[in-house]
């Protein structure tokens, strides 16, 4: 019984982030798609590579 909790826990510890990663990643390119810049002076906004990576990264990071 104990070590299936270990491995549970372990489980949840991959998982949650790379969850995370997804859905950051989804609302990245959402922001993109939605709102972002056409003009191409937003760094951020202006490019859907960018946009998704920031998104996938603090989505990684607010699951962790």
């Amino acid at each position: 019984m104990l070590s299936r909790l270990k491995t549970d826990d372990r489980l949840r510890k991959i998982v949650r982030p790379i969850f995370g990663v997804f859905i950051g990643g989804a609302l990245g390119y959402a922001y993109f798609y939605f709102i972002g810049c056409s003009s191409g002076g937003c760094p951020i906004t202006s490019n859907p590579f960018v946009s998704t990576f920031w998104g996938a990264l603090l989505g990684g990071v607010a699951l962790s």
